[in-house]
């Protein structure tokens, strides 16, 4: 089970009237509410995270576990989208690496990026779209497990 995460909008909601906290590593803190669903939905489901966002690059692995980890969050694997060199939108580079995940059957991309809209529908079955003003809140993470559970009895 592969969770495909945004940063911005998810779990650092967007105000545009204010700069978020940053935390001791410069990157900005998670919402508190975030951090508590997206702690929930690893431990309900042993997902590995597949970081969509546009930051995936600038740190490396080992620098995205350790944010993780100074907001609460444990992470055992972490894998990402690879670099965005032909700057596609969101929708063409997650297109791009599902065609390269034959094998992978169960999935749910969480995002806030409006160009997901246009995913194939059978694609778009397994979005969660976020408000980028709120994030990841309780209520998307019981829809979360309500298509995980959907997506493992199909």
């Amino acid at each position: 089970m592969k969770l495909l995460l945004d940063i911005d909008g998810v779990m650092v909601p967007i105000s545009p009237w204010k700069r978020p906290d940053f935390l001791s590593d410069n990157f900005p803190m998670f919402s508190s509410k975030a951090t508590k669903a997206l702690q929930r939905i690893l431990k309900e489901t042993n997902a590995t995270v597949v970081l969509t966002t546009s930051h995936k690059s600038t740190y490396s692995i080992a620098e995205w576990i350790a944010i993780f980890q100074i907001r609460g969050i444990e992470l055992n694997t972490l894998e990402r989208l690879p670099e965005n060199t032909a700057f596609l939108n969101r929708r063409e580079e997650i297109l791009n690496w599902l065609n390269d995940q034959v094998a992978l059957k169960t999935f749910i991309i969480l995002d806030d990026d409006k160009s997901l809209n246009d995913l194939p529908s059978n694609l778009k079955e397994n979005l969660l779209q976020t408000s980028s003003m709120i994030g990841l809140t309780d209520v998307l993470v019981e829809e979360f497990l309500m298509k995980i559970q959907r997506s493992e009895v199909a």
